[in-house]
């Protein structure tokens, strides 16, 4: 969303299919719904009218362009079923409102049968209204559920037109006012949810199967067929349905791809170990841009990893099939072969760069901090508690109700990502841990007697302990927002990823201030940054990003002002255009024309800065050209989980027919996984740390050591309950970005002096 737009929770309310497909934003008293697909912004016209979007209906509003063809289909068929159903209202509705008045006992002691002479359906349930409502009362609230959302009206407000049943219903019997009350979904659902289960059960898929994005579309488009919906055969999930999803999913691929000509591409290499000892190499290709990261092939190079010439020619070929001209960067594991690989790309091809993965150079930092003598106690004390805690069901619950349902183990796919946040979680809710020790509750438990519990009260209780975990949060709390930036799936990483890791490092130095002291940490980040630091487009993104570049009182560092160069003389082979942008960055330099303009200002803190430059960059075309394709690439490779998706059957395989359909199947399937990965974004704050599904990173907080089980029962999962939203809001890591804000004037962070940065940008001028 734009800037001034505050995110609203869409309330589980409201039942309409469509809500599922859009979020809900206000700006001021306005709210406006966002299409999650294309991100097209709707001022007016309510769910109704992103219902028509979705289902491609001309006239109200305009067509999805991105909607998934399940989603499109199941659109049309509930606005289908909206007309039909008002229709059969309009028609029945006054003889069903005849008919209970008609049949209203004449008291209204019980209620079953109440509905029951009625004649309602079975699926609503009638209550007599609390007794604290007179025999005379005129308060009756009637809340009504219709495409536009829950409204709720009260007395003064009145609604053109017919009186819905349920409002005459309530308003008859003896002058007792009645509500007609929906049964709970939960009661109504309760078979439906119970064959659900059953079914992932039976074939034993994970059960975060149903957090997926097209799981309650499915639902949707059943329900609004009724009881004649038969399943489709395994058949025809191997035919025509995989090859309409093929279809899709390539439409999709083709929009992106239109774009790449104009913020050009970044091509990702991935490789993982498949098959039951890990004994197969594969290697699979991507290619990201603003629009979207598109899964290309898979290739089995278990027989080529020992050869140098036949991978470099493997990578080769995929950046000929994207095209050379759109491929601005090729990001590889960080291992010396894909770095070998990576230069001799370079070579060939004089305007594209090699780089390595930057999510996992950071999570290489996180490690060896994490190998500090002091910083591992300090995990090893708070692993104690978590344990304690996430073993007994009775302590899980009474933490969880002092932390209002927020978890304090936060699951990621990384062991020491789940370290640190974990920790950085303790400390936001260390007064909540504090409240939890000293309550009576607390006090009154069997398990504080226990020689587990007591050690967790001295170390909630110990000032120094909370005092040391503050320090490993300073250390390495910005480490993890460069993390978040350069895993972000909704905004490209180029243009913040310096501006991160000098942030980080300025962090650590005014909480040291000593240089043998802060050196200790830096050297961690300058040993695995040291490729990047080389890669003259994290330079440049910097430069470019109008947020830092008009932060910096006098002159930019050498090091920034070289990496520019350097990317206009590679990604810019033409001399003359070359000489264009050189002109061009004086006028950037000095706000000129519309850089200069109050809007543009104002913009350089709230438009990604490739749309700054898109909007405001008109007057230096050439520069602008540049400036939106270096903004618009990622630093890392994709961090989408492959559990599920058979590329073993794929490469396992030895019928050419079959292995092209599973081809087919694993090149839907990823793509699907990767668009909910866009769609949904960050998902490690709801995570439940003891799913099976998380149990690799999280083993060592909530395993099993030394504990007795067999404490009153306190094992039984059954006895776990439910855990609710939570009322409690911690700061959120969706906003780094706004984070890097401030100056940059620390020319020892930069890695220079102030004079040498001072010469090179005198450069600029002179040339």
């Amino acid at each position: 969303m734009a800037s001034g737009f505050e995110p609203v929770p869409i309330s589980s309310q409201k039942h309409d299919p469509a809500w599922r497909h859009c979020e809900m934003s206000k700006e001021g008293a306005r709210t406006h719904l966002k299409c999650i697909y294309c991100s097209k912004v709707f001022k007016g016209g309510g769910i109704h009218r992103i219902k028509e979007h979705l289902a491609c209906h001309k006239g109200n509003a305009s067509t999805c362009h991105r909607v998934p063809s399940d989603v499109r289909e199941a659109m049309h068929r509930s606005l289908e079923g909206a007309v039909v159903k008002k229709k059969r209202k309009q028609k029945t509705g006054d003889e069903e409102v005849t008919t209970a008045i008609i049949n209203l006992p004449s008291n209204n002691d019980d209620v079953d049968g109440f509905a029951n002479e009625c004649g309602i359906s079975s699926d609503i349930h009638l209550i007599a209204n609390p007794s604290t409502l007179e025999t005379n009362s005129t308060m009756i609230v009637v809340r009504e559920e219709s495409e536009e959302g829950t409204s709720v009206r009260g007395p003064g407000k009145r609604k053109r037109g017919r009186p819905p049943k349920s409002a005459l219903l309530s308003m008859v019997g003896n002058g007792t006012a009645v509500n007609e009350m929906q049964g709970s979904p939960k009661k109504l659902n309760s078979q439906v949810h119970l064959a659900i289960g059953r079914f992932l059960y039976d074939i034993g898929v994970p059960l975060d199967a149903v957090n997926s994005v097209y799981f309650q579309p499915m639902l949707d488009a059943i329900a609004l067929e009724g009881t004649r919906v038969v399943g489709p055969s395994h058949h025809d999930l191997r035919g025509w349905i995989l090859k309409s999803a093929v279809n899709d999913v390539k439409a999709d691929m083709d929009y992106c791809s239109r774009a790449w000509g104009r913020t050009g591409c970044s091509v990702l290499v991935e490789e993982c170990n498949i098959g039951k000892e890990k004994e197969t190499t594969v290697v699979n290709f991507l290619a990201y841009c603003p629009e979207g990261t598109m899964f290309l092939k898979s290739v089995d190079v278990t027989s080529l990893m020992d050869s140098a010439e036949a991978m470099y020619e493997l990578v080769r070929e995929v950046v000929e099939e994207v095209d050379p001209k759109n491929v601005l960067q090729v990001i590889t594991p960080n291992d010396e072969g894909y770095a070998a690989i990576g230069k001799r790309l370079s070579e060939t091809y004089p305007t594209l760069y090699w780089a390595p993965c930057a999510a996992n150079s950071l999570l290489l930092m996180l490690e060896d901090f994490g190998k500090f003598e002091w910083i591992n106690s300090v995990l090893e004390q708070c692993k104690s508690i978590m344990r304690f805690i996430y073993n007994h069901s009775i302590v899980l619950n009474m933490m969880r109700r002092y932390t209002f349902g927020v978890d304090l183990v936060v699951p990621d796919l990384s062991p020491s990502v789940t370290n640190f946040r974990t920790v950085k979680r303790m400390v936001d809710l260390k007064h909540n841990l504090q409240a939890l020790v000293t309550s009576q509750e607390w006090v009154d438990s069997y398990y504080s007697k226990k020689e587990g519990a007591l050690a967790i009260l001295d170390l909630i209780s110990d000032h120094s302990f909370w005092s040391s975990c503050n320090l490993v949060v300073l250390i390495t709390d910005p480490i993890l927002q460069v993390l978040s930036i350069v895993r972000s799936e909704k905004k490209p990483a180029m243009g913040f990823v310096y501006a991160g890791l000098y942030r980080a490092k300025e962090a650590i130095k005014r909480e040291f201030r000593k240089s043998d002291e802060y050196l200790t940490y830096w050297n961690v980040i300058d040993l695995r940054w040291d490729r990047h630091q080389q890669s003259p487009l994290h330079a440049a993104g910097f430069y470019l990003n109008p947020k830092f570049f008009y932060s910096i009182d006098g002159d930019l560092p050498g090091t920034i002002v070289s990496g520019m160069f350097d990317c206009i003389e590679r990604l810019v082979p033409d001399t003359k255009t070359q000489d264009k942008i050189i002109k061009e960055l004086n006028s950037y330099k000095m706000a000129a024309g519309d850089f200069g303009r109050k809007m543009a200002i104002r913009a350089r803190e709230s438009l990604l800065p490739s749309v700054w430059w898109s909007t405001y960059g008109g007057g230096c075309p050439n520069l602008s050209r540049l400036s939106v394709r270096i903004l618009s690439q990622c630093c890392s490779l994709t961090h989408c989980k492959k559990d599920l998706i058979p590329l073993e059957q794929l490469h396992s395989t030895v019928n050419c027919l079959e292995h092209q359909r599973l081809n087919d199947q694993v090149f839907t399937q990823y793509n699907l996984r990767l668009r909910q990965m866009a769609q949904k974004g960050k998902e490690h704050d709801n995570m439940d740390p003891l799913s099976v599904d998380n149990h690799a990173s999280v083993a060592d907080w909530i395993a099993r050591k030394d504990l007795c089980l067999d404490d009153h029962g306190s094992s039984d999962w059954m006895a776990i309950e439910l855990p609710s939203p939570s009322k409690m809001r911690l700061k959120s890591s969706v906003d780094e970005v706004e984070e890097l804000s401030g100056g940059f004037d620390d020319y020892e962070i930069f890695g220079g002096s102030k004079d040498e940065g001072d010469a090179i940008a005198n450069n600029i001028e002179g040339e």
